[in-house]
This record gives C-alpha cells, structure tokens and sequence, in this order.
C-alpha cells in the first residue's frame, strides 16, 4: 500500500512524494499546479532527487504550460443567467421562489430556489454525484466488457487533482466534476482507470490498453487537457 503523502523540496522545486510497491518513479503536474512524485519504496532520497534532477526542463516546461492553461479558470456565480456545466453542455440558472427541492434540472435549464443560493456549490456537488454515479453504471458496464476488467467496486466523491483513481485492489473512484464533462471525455476517463486494473501505471502496455479500446484518444486527452481549468463551480 502506498505511504502518506509527503512534503518535500530539492532546489527550487517543491512536490508531494507518495511510495509504493510500484516498480518505476512517475512525476505528475496536478490540476492545482502542484507537483507530485510517485516513487517505489526502495529508492532513497538521493536517488529520487537524482530523477527530479532528470526532468527538470521537463517540470518548468509543464508548470508554464499549466498557467497559461488556467488563465480560463471561471469563478461561477449563483445569478439568473449564470451557466453551469452537465455532460459538455452549458445550461443556464434561473433562481426561482422557494421550492420543496433547491436545485432542480428541467427541459434544459437549471432551477434554484432563492433561498438555498448559500448552499448552491453544495446543491451543484450532490446533483452531479447522483447523475454521474447513474451514467457509470452504463458505461463502466459498456468497456467493463470489452476489456475484460471488472471493478471491484465505483465511488463518486471528491478527488481534488484527479480526474479518476484506481486502487490497488481494482477499485475506481471517479472526481463528482467527471459529470460536466463532454460524454466521449467521460468515456476516456472511464477506459483510463479500467485499464489501471491491469497496469498500474502509465507504461506502454497501459497506453496500448486504452488505443485498443478507444483509438485515437488522444483528442479526449488533450481535451481534458486544455478545458479542465473550467470544469470548477
């Protein structure tokens, strides 16, 4: 299992270093422009300082890369107009008079009662997580299948950097933000952490797994990639 994440810097680089039984060092820019460090056990310090040293160039040019890509960052607010995303699509709010149910969905647009606006991100957070955990259910069943990997279990919740995860014992956890996302992206997503179950990291293997599957995904990627920064309430 893998140990607590920790802080740590080498020169000016600060990163969160997990271990595991994983046999390869992986670095990752997380969607808050953190850097984390995915190491084995054996390694030392000296010895993971030495791979942060490696791909260094690498580092400052994905961190650049990840400010220019939150520039579009959007801070929503809960006004008659504002619009909200469900599945790739933008869909406006209207605040309505006080309702039984706060936040509703209905042929197109969103309904929130004016009194439930300070519990609208919460409000937004629950109704995605319900929709979301409903679309799994069809399409993990879908490339469940045709990969041959079944999960051993699927939760929604609250992933902070991470689109989806997959623990060692084959669960998948998928971020409740997955629910905005255009249905192909969201297909992308579930083939990612499907093919984790069988490679625990991103080797080659893993990325054959997942052309196989879904080829020419490299556009949902690079989709994610570059309108995840709007994916935020």
């Amino acid at each position: 299992m893998p140990s607590l994440n920790a802080l740590n810097s080498y020169k000016d680089i600060d990163y969160t270093l997990k271990r595991s039984a994983r046999k390869t060092t992986s670095i990752y820019i997380e969607r808050d422009g953190s850097v984390s460090v995915l190491a084995p056990e054996p390694f030392d310090q000296e010895k993971i300082e030495q791979i942060i040293e490696k791909k260094r160039s690498w580092i400052y040019r994905n961190l650049a890369e990840w400010e220019d890509l939150n520039r579009t960052h959007i801070q929503r607010q809960y006004v008659n107009g504002e619009s909200f995303l469900y599945l790739g699509r933008n869909y406006r709010l209207q605040l309505v008079e006080d309702k039984e149910n706060p936040l509703i969905f209905r042929n197109g647009q969103f309904f929130l009662s004016r009194n439930a606006v300070p519990d609208a991100p919460e409000l937004f957070k629950q109704f995605y997580k319900t929709k979301l955990l409903k679309k799994l259910e069809d399409r993990l069943s879908l490339y469940a299948s045709k990969m041959s990997q079944q999960p051993a279990g699927i939760r929604v919740m609250e992933l902070k950097n991470r689109w989806g995860s997959c623990s060692s014992q084959g669960s998948l956890n998928f971020h409740w933000k997955c629910a905005m996302l255009p249905l192909s992206v969201l297909d992308y997503v579930i083939v990612h952490e499907l093919a984790h179950i069988q490679h625990q990291n991103h080797s080659p293997a893993f990325w054959r797994v997942v052309e196989k599957v879904m080829p020419g995904y490299e556009e949902q990627k690079n989709w994610l990639k570059f309108n995840g920064a709007s994916m935020s309430l």
